[in-house]
């Protein structure tokens, strides 16, 4: 029971993903504008875009990794100490692979 529903929020997470990537897509396939102050706001705003693909790119790949995990049977455990990882942590990040001192660690 508990599996299939943490399988249905990040299948969910990702879903939402991929169509903001979509959007994201779309938007930076526009042609830059002619007037150079606004091709220097598109810029701008596509350096922004570009940014937030990458982070969603990254994101998706967190959550596959999660839904392995999960597949495998070693979701909730850190795959740096394999310690549980806190309820409160999975509840607030569900593709988090670390516990929250091993998490710490990388700061």
């Amino acid at each position: 029971m508990i599996r299939s529903s943490v399988q249905t929020v990040l299948q969910t997470m990702k879903d939402d993903l991929v169509r903001r990537l979509g959007a994201i897509d779309s938007d930076l396939c526009v042609a830059l504008e002619k007037d150079s102050e606004e091709r220097a706001t598109q810029v701008e705003n596509d350096e922004v875009l570009r940014e937030m693909q990458a982070e969603g790119r990254d994101q998706i790949g967190a959550i596959d990794a999660a839904i392995d995990r999960l597949n495998d049977g070693t979701y909730g455990r850190c795959v740096k100490c394999r310690h549980p990882i806190g309820k409160e942590r999975l509840a607030a990040v569900p593709y988090t692979p670390f516990c929250i001192d091993c998490a710490k660690s990388f700061r």
